[in-house]
């Protein structure tokens, strides 16, 4: 029996028709969002994120929602992202939170902390460890919801106009660095700046400063840094594995029907292990390219190694101090830190050790 017909035979006739119409309907309705990113367009990693991300989303829904991705400037400057989904200019952003620690110093923990969680770690507390709940607690405030949207891996040191081999050497070093590192670092005698992606180059170019970190070496070489900062520095200490992150108006996402915040959810989630998977397979023939394009490979040495440390820990505890916020994620995350290395040091970095040793023997 044809569906039509069931219907009227039930005696419900047309009022029924009438009625599951519109109800289908309503649950699919046609959306369209403005998502503005803080990345240069250049970059097919994570500004192609937010790219994949909004195609994934599109596909799912039939084309119903549509998410348009906006690189920066073309809405808002790339560091005034979240600004404009606090206030709605835009429904989205793709964005680092710790690029907001002059705001708040507890934006940093989201994305990377010195000395933090490296990719798997991170993943681990966001989505199984209460992290994201934690985080979406504090930026309630903000009126924005998150979901992490794609991590770097650990990231390099930086590119430096000249050789850096002691403490000593730092001072007075005007360094392009984000999140809390630059707090850090200006212990130790740098002056940290703040400056957008697309604008690092000719920063280093000019002289305006004197060093840069950004990612690693497949957005690096992208870039061009090579040409203007010879000596290419490794690791990253602040940032082991740095997250970012998808903002949602609150009020926006509230009025999302859950079949399209579920979507949203799992769109995210893939961006989140696409972009870590595409950086481990890029990176290994960038750093290749690049030093034979002249990059000079430098460890940093045991002395700075140590020297963040200790200033690091004193950083965190200055703020544990001033910031009830920062206290709460600090109590959270380092425990959770210190648990995860225990296990990291017995299977993954005896395992790695061991195959490291082994390519190194030929």
């Amino acid at each position: 029996m044809k569906r039509r017909q069931f219907l009227k035979s039930a005696g419900l006739g047309l009022a029924t028709t009438a009625v599951a119409a519109p109800a289908i309907a309503q649950s699919s309705p046609e959306i369209k969002w403005r998502l503005t990113s803080s990345f240069p367009k250049s970059l097919d990693t994570i500004y192609g994120g937010a790219e994949q991300f909004s195609k994934a989303v599109a596909e799912a829904t039939d084309n119903k929602f549509q998410i348009q991705v906006f690189a920066p400037g073309e809405i808002v400057p790339g560091l005034q992202a979240l600004d404009a989904v606090q206030n709605n200019t835009v429904e989205m952003a793709h964005t680092s939170s710790y690029y907001y620690v002059g705001k708040d110093p507890t934006f940093a923990w989201a994305t990377a902390m010195p000395f933090g969680m490296n990719t798997r770690q991170l993943n681990a507390w966001m989505y199984h460890g209460g992290g994201l709940e934690l985080m979406n607690q504090f930026y309630a405030k903000f009126n924005v919801t998150a979901l992490p949207g794609g991590n770097t891996g650990c990231q390099m040191g930086g590119w430096f106009r000249k050789e850096i081999k002691t403490v000593a050497d730092l001072s007075g070093l005007k360094m392009r660095i984000a999140g809390l590192a630059g707090q850090v670092l200006s212990k130790l005698g740098v002056i940290p700046q703040q400056i957008a992606g697309g604008d690092i180059y000719p920063a280093l170019e000019k002289g305006t400063i004197d060093a840069a970190e950004w990612v690693g070496p497949y957005d690096d070489e992208k870039l061009g840094f090579v040409k203007v900062a010879p000596y290419y520095y490794y690791p990253g200490w602040w940032e082991g594995g740095a997250m970012l992150h998808y903002y949602i108006n609150n009020a926006k996402w509230a009025e999302l029907p859950k079949t399209y915040q579920s979507i949203v959810k799992t769109a995210a989630a893939m961006t989140n292990v696409d972009m870590m998977a595409k950086y481990d397979a890029n990176n290994p023939a960038a750093i290749k390219r690049l030093v034979q394009n002249g990059a000079q490979l430098r460890p940093f040495s045991q002395d700075i190694m140590e020297a963040s440390w200790k200033a690091t820990n004193e950083v965190y505890a200055d703020l544990i101090a001033k910031n009830p916020e920062f206290k709460k994620i600090h109590d959270a995350y380092i425990p959770f830190r210190n648990d995860q290395y225990l296990w990291t040091q017995i299977a993954d970095f005896a395992y790695d050790s061991f195959l490291v040793r082994q390519r190194s023997r030929g």
